[in-house]
């Protein structure tokens, strides 16, 4: 088979890969910075990229420039015009979000017009911390009020914390764990002073599968009210916020972290991410093989795999007006979630829970039956039949307000959930059992 015929059967779309350049990484030698991170950059140029591209499949990769960021402007320009060629010279292959001279916000601001509006960039990429000044600090809001007005997107990357430990990176470099910590805290600072709520155009890739927001979220939301009580936050949009987060899966992704993530978002913001050239050819070919694989494989995940490897992105990014939906919509789902509830919490959740699954069913066709129930031996330990006419009917199920306001409302009540994927023996026996619905005397009878 050729390979133009493999790469046009899988398509892929990389939100995570990063440009070198020679003057980059000739600044930060001048500098004494090369070693910024903890962790030598690698060598980069768009021959071997798009070598490993087209062995991969993958058939567009969106480029942002390589932590550490550089001190010169100058630098800053020069980069975005070189990745701004690369786009020019490979129609499709490549699209970049421009780097920008944080922290000079009037600079910034410069940039991000001269790059979104002369250079055509596909959004800007934005690090943690830049010198210490962290998103979310309220000397950037003019700078997103730009964003905002040309509804940009944002790629964000971890780079080095301000201040930092050295010793802490000598045990532990920052790509191992620090990394993590520096992203989850950016965007939750974000989300503290409602900058993705007031900014509702600006939509936010977050790396690496989501950092710890899948466990800091339902933490935040829990402590809300007793930092609320001391002054110490306001108000906070939860549900306009997180709507503005994306993620893309470069690192350790799996059929577990996808689940894991999908407890805080939907199946339309999760996106394909190699981390390219961080990561060895090689290495990053396997992984996507394997990701397509359980994607496959995988009954729960199976339906949102064209929409994570590259439907998604398209959409983001402008390169598709249609809005990603699922595959095999007429499947039946059938499952039984597994979900344990913290003690304290545990009469407040059944009222969420109980509100929920009687509106959806009401008021949704495509709901079949979501019928909560608690184990006899542990009251915590709630089983939810839920029983969806398709899986279009599922994921318009999960958007719609009752689902959201269940969703957000019981993140940090619920300290284990399961989603076990099943398969029904015979598929057609549970259309044959709504055929024998029962009368309602004989249901107020029994109960």
């Amino acid at each position: 088979m050729a390979l133009a015929t493999i790469v046009n059967a899988q398509v892929v779309v990389d939100v995570h890969s990063h440009l070198i350049t020679q003057e980059f990484l000739s600044t930060l030698n001048s500098e004494g910075r090369l070693m910024d991170e903890g962790f030598p950059l690698p060598t980069y140029d768009e021959a071997t990229h798009l070598k490993w591209m087209d062995e991969a499949g993958v058939q567009t990769s969106i480029l942002t420039l390589a932590a550490p960021q550089p001190s010169s402007a100058k630098v800053v320009r020069a980069t975005n015009e070189a990745a701004a060629k690369m786009k020019k010279q490979h129609p499709g292959r490549f699209l970049f979000c421009a780097a920008l001279p944080l922290p000079d916000v009037d600079a910034a601001i410069r940039e991000a017009v001269y790059a979104l509006d002369v250079l055509k960039a596909d959004g800007v990429k934005l690090a943690t911390n830049v010198e210490g000044q962290y998103l979310g600090a309220p000397e950037l809001d003019t700078l997103f009020s730009v964003l905002n007005k040309r509804k940009a997107v944002v790629i964000l990357h971890p780079h080095r914390p301000n201040p930092v430990n050295c010793q802490v990176m000598q045990q532990t470099p920052l790509a191992m764990q620090e990394y993590l910590s520096e992203t989850t805290r950016a965007v939750t600072n974000m989300i503290s002073r409602n900058v993705l709520a007031r900014y509702p155009n600006v939509k936010v890739v977050v790396p690496h599968c989501g950092a710890y927001l899948p466990l800091a979220i339902p933490r935040m939301k829990s402590l809300t009210p007793v930092m609320q009580a001391n002054k110490m936050v306001g108000d906070i949009d939860w549900e306009a916020n997180l709507a503005a987060l994306y993620y893309d899966l470069a690192g350790a992704h799996s059929p577990e972290v996808i689940r894991m993530m999908l407890t805080m978002t939907t199946p339309d913001h999760l996106l394909y991410g190699s981390d390219y050239p961080y990561v060895a050819p090689q290495v990053l070919t396997g992984g996507l093989a394997r990701m397509r694989q359980y994607l496959t494989e995988e009954p729960d995940l199976a339906p949102f795999k064209e929409m994570i490897l590259h439907k998604n992105a398209e959409w983001l990014f402008g390169l598709s007006k249609d809005q990603p939906t699922v595959t095999n919509p007429g499947k039946m789902i059938v499952r039984i979630a597994e979900i344990e509830v913290y003690p304290q919490y545990l009469s407040e959740y059944l009222s969420f829970a109980n509100e929920v699954d009687r509106l959806s069913v009401e008021r949704e066709p495509g709901v079949i039956c979501l019928f909560p129930m608690q184990s006899a031996e542990d009251s915590t330990h709630i089983r939810i039949l839920e029983i969806y006419a398709s899986e279009e009917a599922y994921q318009r199920h999960i958007k719609t307000d009752h689902f959201q306001k269940y969703k957000q409302g019981t993140l940090h009540m619920v300290k284990a959930l399961k989603l076990p994927s099943m398969q029904p023996l015979d598929s057609e026996t549970m259309r044959l059992i709504f055929k024998k619905q029962p009368s309602s005397r004989f249901i107020s009878d029994s109960y």
